[in-house]
């Protein structure tokens, strides 16, 4: 296989379309720690067959070490609409490259997709950000050190590395998903690279900086997707206090199981935004 991650990308289309049947796809959803339960309810919304494809068939992609990441690519027909659905993902902090970490965004981009909804678990800066709250991502400090365009240019046939990410988290798609939901409300995620959790002194500068949720992921996602012309929608579902916010220490036993227990009610709000599109 070549070492170039865009080449690499349209391989794993190419695997994705010969294993579905799906010539391409229109919507990509990358779903976080504990989202299984979503992934469910939008299964159980589609319509026609649903085909699970494992990340070790497709090239490229990496299983994920972390629990409540499951290393599957779901294709289902979902309003109308062909959906690919990653039921997890991998980290920088599991010892992934970006392009490694960016790789099933791209290969969603070369299948089709050009609308990406990027979830995640999220601790909150924010007093109103309560545990089991769906947040639209509006903006993002990347504190990971890392970038997806970094290294090589872009090869011929795509943008440049210098990308305007200026309405990164598209406000289109954010008004899509407020009337899905007058209810949300919006914050800025900061990606952190972990995996440990930030200390007290961390929280604080990042609450000094207008951060309202904090985790480890999505940021590079998102870069990498307005990169190859996607449109980005991010939502992160608050699973936890951050350090030195709430009474009792945080753990990934509690991202998983908060996020577990609310995100079936969030795949309803996925499958409707979907709906609206």
């Amino acid at each position: 296989m070549s070492s170039d991650p865009f080449d690499e990308a349209v391989a794993s289309a190419a695997v994705l379309e010969k294993r579905t049947g799906r010539r391409s796809h229109e919507v990509a959803v990358v779903l976080g720690s504990g989202w299984l339960p979503a992934a469910d309810a939008l299964s159980a919304s589609a319509t026609g067959e649903v085909v699970e494809v494992g990340f070790s068939e497709l090239g490229g992609f990496r299983s994920p070490t972390v629990p409540g990441h499951s290393g599957v690519v779901r294709s289902i027909e979902c309003h109308g609409h062909p959906v690919l659905v990653l039921l997890g993902r991998v980290h920088l902090y599991e010892g992934h490259s970006p392009a490694t970490v960016v790789h099933g965004v791209r290969a969603a981009a070369a299948a089709g997709c050009r609308t990406v909804i990027l979830t995640n678990a999220a601790g909150s800066l924010n007093a109103r950000m309560r545990v089991g709250l769906p947040v639209l991502i509006r903006d993002h400090l990347n504190l990971t050190s890392a970038s997806p365009l970094a290294g090589p240019p872009p090869p011929e046939g795509y943008a440049g590395r210098f990308v305007d990410l200026t309405d990164l988290y598209s406000s289109r798609l954010r008004g899509v998903a407020r009337e899905a939901d007058p209810s949300l409300t919006e914050g800025v995620y900061a990606a952190m690279r972990g995996p440990h959790y930030e200390t007290p002194a961390e929280i604080a500068m990042l609450r000094s900086f207008g951060a309202d949720l904090v985790g480890m992921s999505t940021a590079l996602e998102a870069v990498a997707a307005r990169h190859v012309g996607m449109e980005v929608l991010g939502l992160s579902l608050v699973t936890n206090v951050a350090a030195g916010l709430g009474e009792s220490p945080v753990s990934h036993e509690e991202v998983v199981a908060a996020g577990a227990a609310a995100a079936r009610s969030v795949g309803g709000l996925l499958g409707d935004v979907i709906s609206r599109l």
